[in-house]
């Protein structure tokens, strides 16, 4: 057997969730679609009313919600209330993890009122944003002003709160890094009810390094500051087809953003590639251009996001016939071009929804929201997906993308699968992730002396051999990833479902400035910590609490000084 080819599976019985989840699309379709829809109105309605408002209105009534939440912490009991959550439903959470700690008794935050932008800093080039605002929700506002975050999720409904206390990447994090990076300033709400602003450089510089990936578990946040960028009103995108092995297909990504001469004119603005299939992808480099020259005569026009437009995976992989093809795609359009599909997973959901006749007829309802495809799969169904489907993310040293595709095509067979780069920064303190030790000495293709590049390895879909009606263990491949990503050097998003125990989750990440600011900013004895908050599976209050008292009870190291 080659190290590519898959292992023979026995072939597995049907049961009846495998009828269910065929012919879910009827569920989706009548139901789900037609209050997805009706949900996004009235949620575009509030937007629109909000920034109706003057800044000076916004920040008034950010400070009587930032005043309410102080208050409600202050009313907990320590010794008779659970610890302290928000209010938000667990099915509105658009990851995949199951949200199983809100079922053991806690206290309710509620956070559901921070949704507004607050201010857009032209001088300091700044946007200060409550937590819920989301991503179609600022480029809305900002991409007419030739304005945009660094980082722009791909999905509308992806919050600030969640990309910064979780993970958020998108095409132009090999130039600035994840979404939590290109955050200035948080405004947090700690355990006693104190609100302080963290910056990298003010007393709260360890709360500022820590909140990355801490998944609400130091304090809330009830704000951020997050740097701006000029844009225009395009996207000049290049789709490249590269045929060959995976690990051809990996240089060839590797060199289609990262020059092997380091000329900084051939770093594109955006990249992202797409593996269809162990041989075939498409690189897509994007660099933004102005209206005038988009609209020169010659020129491409996609607007991409129209309802009836194909959806932009199977767009893009037109080049694999077509050959290399450039074209220009409206700014907004592009950051968004995975939102009307969910990426590829539309295919799963609405087997039909590709076709052109659904595009031209009921395209428009698209996409359906996630915390509606949840609220309506039930107990079996929601099990049964965490079985026969992946939804994980590999992130890799750039240099090792190569061996990363070849593992996930033997452990998965799951295609297409996203390829985007992203810095992870060499900072003064040892944070959650953190590149490897010693990689600026090694000078490796994309790397830099204050950040190493690393790769999101997407894998969405539902694995090979769940197609071919073979027995496919998803617990056993993720727990198989997750053993590969710590030998590696790789992290996992905590979204995703993890098999992880406690001793490997902290041999993937480091826990040093996560607990020191947990015991500090009383953060122990509040707030979940962020295994138990990710842990599959329910947690028991006594559980909890056993483990609250051994991080009392545990010396921790000395956070990490200064690299030298």
């Amino acid at each position: 057997m080659s190290d590519l080819e898959a292992p023979l599976r026995p072939k597995r019985k049907k049961v009846w969730v495998d009828y269910f989840v065929k012919f879910r699309w009827i569920i989706v379709i009548f139901v789900v679609l037609p209050v997805s829809f009706t949900i996004y109105f009235l949620t575009y309605l509030g937007d629109v009313r909000s920034e109706c408002k003057s800044f000076k209105r916004r920040q008034k009534e950010h400070d009587e919600n930032v005043k309410k939440v102080v208050k409600r912490l202050k009313e907990r009991n320590p010794s008779k209330d659970g610890l302290v959550c928000t209010a938000r439903k667990p099915y509105i959470a658009v990851g995949m993890r199951n949200v199983d700690y809100k079922r053991a008794r806690h206290f309710e935050v509620d956070l559901s009122e921070f949704r507004n932008i607050l201010e857009i800093d032209r001088e300091r080039m700044i946007a200060r944003v409550e937590p819920l605002v989301n991503m179609g929700q600022i480029s809305r506002v900002t991409v007419p002003m030739n304005l945009s975050l660094e980082v722009v999720a791909e999905l509308d409904d992806l919050t600030v709160g969640g990309l910064i206390n979780g993970y958020g990447i998108e095409g132009s994090s090999h130039l600035y890094g994840l979404f939590s990076d290109t955050v200035v300033a948080y405004e947090i709400v700690l355990a006693d009810g104190l609100v302080v602003r963290a910056t990298k450089d003010n007393e709260y510089s360890d709360l500022f390094y820590a909140i990355p990936w801490s998944q609400g578990t130091l304090g809330l946040l009830v704000s951020a500051e997050i740097r701006l960028i000029p844009v225009k009103e395009y996207m000049k995108l290049t789709y490249k087809p590269v045929v060959g092995n995976l690990k051809e297909v990996a240089q060839a990504y590797i060199d289609s953003f990262a020059p092997r001469d380091g000329d900084p004119e051939k770093i594109p603005d955006f990249v992202e590639t797409m593996v269809y299939n162990p041989t075939d992808a498409v690189c897509m480099t994007g660099k933004y251009a102005s209206k005038e020259e988009a609209k020169k005569k010659g020129s491409v026009i996609n607007n991409q996001r129209w309802w009836f437009k194909p959806w932009f995976y199977q767009h893009a992989q037109k080049a694999l016939k077509k050959g290399e093809f450039v074209e220009y795609i409206p700014t907004r359009d592009y950051y968004h071009r995975h939102t009307r599909c969910l990426y590829w997973e539309g295919k799963l959901i609405l087997p039909f929804g590709d076709q052109w006749w659904f595009r031209w007829t009921l395209g428009w309802l698209m996409p359906p929201k996630v915390s509606l495809l949840k609220a309506t799969q039930g107990e079996a169904i929601r099990n049964y997906y965490h079985e026969m489907h992946v939804i994980q993310d590999m992130l890799v040293p750039l240099y090792k993308v190569g061996d990363a595709l070849e593992f996930a095509h033997r452990e998965m067979e799951v295609y297409p699968i996203w390829l985007c780069p992203h810095k992870l920064y060499k900072l003064p303190v040892k944070t959650m992730v953190y590149p490897e030790p010693g990689f600026e000495l090694h000078r490796r293709q994309g790397d830099t002396e204050d950040a190493q590049m690393y790769t999101d390895v997407g894998i969405y879909y539902a694995p090979g051999p769940v197609f071919r009606g073979e027995v496919f263990d998803g617990a056993e491949a993720v727990r198989r990833m997750e053993s590969w990503l710590i030998e590696n050097h790789g992290f996992q998003p905590q979204y995703a479902v993890s098999e992880l125990n406690e001793q490997k989750f902290w041999r993937m990440f480091d826990a040093s400035l996560y607990e020191h600011a947990r015991q500090k900013y009383g953060a122990v004895g509040t707030f979940m910590s962020v295994y138990y908050k990710c842990k599959k599976g329910r947690k028991t209050e006594k559980e909890v609490q056993e483990a609250e008292q051994a991080c009392l009870e545990t010396p921790y190291a000395e956070l990490d000084q200064p690299a030298e």
